[in-house]
């Protein structure tokens, strides 16, 4: 499956994540990312499928892969995907209030 989202628009994601919602990035590892011991996360790209992300785990470096919900294939779908799974690792964490 070819990439829907051009480098541009991963790069603009990705470092957006990384430098504004980086304790987000880790929560979202921990939780549905399946690392939670992990004490440090990055965003490392995306696809149609899901995103790619880099974890820390007792001073390892390890990849670490979220899948979407569905398909997606355009820039304005990405973020509610990340929100979704962001409140999903919170509950799967028992971060909810």
């Amino acid at each position: 499956m070819t990439n829907p989202f051009e480098p541009d628009v991963i790069a603009a994601i990705t470092r957006h994540m990384n430098h504004d919602h980086g304790a987000d990035t880790l929560v979202m590892c921990r939780g549905t990312g399946g690392h939670p011991t992990a004490t440090a996360a990055r965003m490392d790209g995306f696809d149609a499928t899901g995103g790619d992300f880099v974890v820390t785990v007792d001073d390892t470096e390890l990849p670490c892969r979220i899948a979407w919900a569905e398909p997606l294939s355009e820039r304005k779908e990405v973020r509610p995907e990340i929100v979704r799974i962001y409140q999903e690792s919170r509950a799967l964490l028992g971060l909810d209030d």
